[in-house]
């Protein structure tokens, strides 16, 4: 009986340690398909920017690495940002807006983490890390998009 009581003792230590450290955020595992980081790498090349790919498939510049605290998925982060199409075009900017890491497009949620609060990245996407196949106020369906992000506080 002790054995049976050890056991179950055990595998609840086990189960318990598997919970996310993370309060229920999930971690992003999208990849972009091959295809779109071909597309991406071409235009990428075309343009004479060059950026460090990513495993999941977008491309990245850190200007500045920041220092002190990087976000994880269940951050806050405050930033500054500008949005733009690859013929440089601005969809959006903002200054001094906050936002809960794990609410944005993916291609955010796993490029911000590469700096800390300070820091400053370029980040290239392809469609499937961004907004897809879903044109939104002033993206066409399927862009690759280009954001510079400065992060100025995580939360």
């Amino acid at each position: 009986m002790k054995r049976i009581i050890f056991a179950i003792g055990i595998v609840w230590i086990v189960l318990g340690s598997c919970k996310k450290k993370n309060d229920g955020c999930t971690i992003p595992t999208t990849t972009a398909a091959d295809s779109e980081i071909l597309a991406l790498k071409q235009e990428l090349i075309s343009q004479g920017i060059n950026a460090t790919q990513d495993s999941h498939g977008f491309f990245y510049k850190i200007n500045t690495a920041g220092s002190g605290d990087k976000p994880d998925l269940c951050s806050n982060v405050t930033v500054n940002y500008t949005g733009k199409l690859m013929d440089g075009s601005v969809f959006d900017a903002n200054n001094n807006i906050t936002f809960s890491l794990g609410k944005l497009i993916i291609g955010w949620q796993e490029g911000i983490p590469l700096i800390a609060k300070g820091g400053s990245i370029e980040l290239y996407l392809p469609p499937s890390l961004a907004y897809g196949n879903t044109a939104q106020g002033g993206i066409p369906a399927n862009s690759n998009l280009i954001f510079q992000i400065d992060l100025l506080n995580v939360q």
